[in-house]
């Protein structure tokens, strides 16, 4: 399926891999629960570098953008389980973009996903949307791919949490982020280097600062499984 709102908040960092087994260990039984019992987070899928590398990326689509300033998420951000103490400082490098949907075609979730994280050229953005747009609708049907989708980084005014503060302070953020999933790397590959590749893209009004990354689906999960866990216990 598509991105299920409006919105997302798309993230990356490295966690070094002597942590790799406890950090997926909280992040699926704990941390994926956490958010998604926050009213307005819908879904949370994480993938990892797909060299082996200390890379993750994590999506979790949102009902709407005033999802990020709602005062159930602030009360997450600014009150970390004892668990996320223990965890958060070991989230290096982190780039961490609140976004609105711009374009979403296909499916969401699937084993592998490029990230491309770029920037349109002074007075090129509506050229190069454009030219995103068409690349997603061409790419997205394509054997072997699942689904294309175009997200824009609009960060609200809010002051820094907790959980920045446990990481370092004040976090990276992208401009533009372009996903594609696929169930086929091959495919995957081909996909980013035809009308969605960096020299396309650059043609069609992207800035030359690009970065391209490859992962690997590990877990996913939707509000609506959190929900029906929680129920079943609770009956």
């Amino acid at each position: 399926m598509a991105l299920l709102g409006s919105a997302a908040l798309a993230m990356w960092w490295t966690m070094s891999s002597a942590l790799r087994a406890e950090f997926e260990h909280w992040h699926t039984h704990e941390h994926f629960p956490e958010r998604l019992g926050i009213p307005g987070f819908l879904r949370a899928s994480r993938f990892a570098d797909l060299t082996g590398g200390e890379g993750y990326f994590v999506l979790y689509d949102l009902a709407d953008h005033a999802v990020f300033t709602s005062p159930a998420y602030r009360e997450r951000l600014n009150n970390p389980t004892p668990w996320s103490l223990r965890m958060m400082p070991h989230h290096r490098n982190m780039v961490r973009s609140q976004c609105r949907v711009l374009e979403s075609v296909g499916g969401a979730s699937a084993r592998y996903l490029a990230t491309l994280r770029l920037a349109p050229r002074p007075g090129q953005a509506a050229r190069l949307r454009e030219r995103l747009r068409t690349g997603l609708q061409q790419v997205a049907t394509l054997p072997g791919v699942a689904g294309g989708h175009l997200l824009q980084t609009d960060t609200p005014a809010a002051a820094e949490t907790t959980e920045q503060r446990l990481r370092g302070g004040k976090d990276g953020a992208a401009d533009w982020i372009l996903l594609l999933s696929a169930y086929d790397r091959v495919a995957l590959e081909s996909g980013t280097a035809g009308p969605l590749g960096l020299a396309a893209l650059q043609a069609a009004g992207a800035g030359e600062e690009m970065q391209l990354q490859f992962f690997r689906l590990r877990h996913t999960a939707l509000k609506t499984e959190i929900d029906s866990a929680v129920a079943a216990t609770a009956s």
